[in-house]
């Protein structure tokens, strides 16, 4: 059965037997009819997948894969901040007249920063000391920008990766490692989706620089089921659950700005039906 789903299912029982309801308090979400969007929560959530073991897609209910992939194009290679440059709805709530969500994700990203080196950007620093400096220990980039907060249509929930190189001792070829760190995780629509994209751009990242991929470690601050999820997730962690699907990516791309949407597909991706009509707290 997929890891992906027992992680899942395993985390939602726990937030649901274990978690702090925040009925009552103050919190920011409101539902569409402008009540206010309570949780059940856990702090300090902390997930592993081995990625040469499978690729992290649960089967519960089907992982929409071409979007995931096309959000983390858009945040890492486009470092685009306008609806107009992604092919999904999932980020109209937070734009601007304009298409803009301020700068907030992929703006961040195309920031370019000045090093001994010269001037880069964020992700082109990651695929410089992954190629040049594999054992450094501050290959990580940063969305949460404190002075630029103010400008952003909504503040970055998944907002840091830390890369992290270690050796295959049968093989002597590099490893590759990240750890995602999220303030925040709305666990029923976000969770799964997350950790496909950060286990996508680990694949990515790998390829280009030749190296086999390694752990996505997922650490998350906040993890939380609204109030008008828990019904669905009760009926979720109910589900029959699939074998794992196989991930494929075009190997002949080297370049991590040359990869699209059409390099990546699941095979053999069987999943329980989707849940359809989730309410999104904004």
């Amino acid at each position: 059965m997929s890891y992906a789903d027992k992680v899942f299912v395993n985390m939602c029982k726990d937030i649901l037997e274990n978690g702090i309801d925040t009925k009552g308090e103050k919190v920011r979400p409101k539902w569409d009819d402008g009540s206010y969007a309570y949780t059940i929560k856990k702090f300090g959530v902390v997930n592993r997948y081995d990625l040469k073991k499978e690729f992290p897609a649960m089967t519960i209910r089907p992982l929409g894969f071409k979007n995931c992939i096309d959000e983390i194009l858009w945040i890492w290679q486009k470092k685009s901040n306008n609806i107009a440059d992604l092919n999904s709805h999932i980020w109209d709530s937070w734009a601007d007249e304009n298409g803009s969500i301020g700068k907030a994700y992929g703006y961040q990203l195309g920031v370019k920063h000045k090093y001994k080196e010269g001037e880069m950007d964020q992700v082109d620093r990651v695929l410089y000391d992954l190629k040049n400096n594999p054992y450094s220990r501050r290959i990580m980039t940063n969305l949460y920008v404190h002075q630029d907060l103010h400008e952003m249509n909504l503040y970055p929930c998944a907002y840091s990766m830390t890369f992290n190189v270690t050796t295959n001792k049968d093989t002597g070829k590099l490893v590759l490692n990240g750890i995602l760190n999220q303030r925040s995780n709305d666990i029923l629509t976000a969770n799964n989706w997350n950790v496909a994209q950060y286990a996508v751009l680990i694949h990515m990242f790998a390829q280009v620089c030749d190296m086999e991929v390694g752990e996505l470690v997922h650490v998350i601050a906040d993890a939380h089921i609204y109030d008008k999820h828990v019904p669905i997730i009760e009926e979720l962690i109910k589900r029959p659950q699939h074998e794992a699907p196989k991930f494929v990516m075009n190997p002949d791309i080297k370049d991590f700005y040359e990869f699209t949407v059409d390099d990546f597909k699941l095979e053999n991706y069987e999943t329980e039906p989707q849940v359809k009509n989730i309410p999104v707290a904004i």
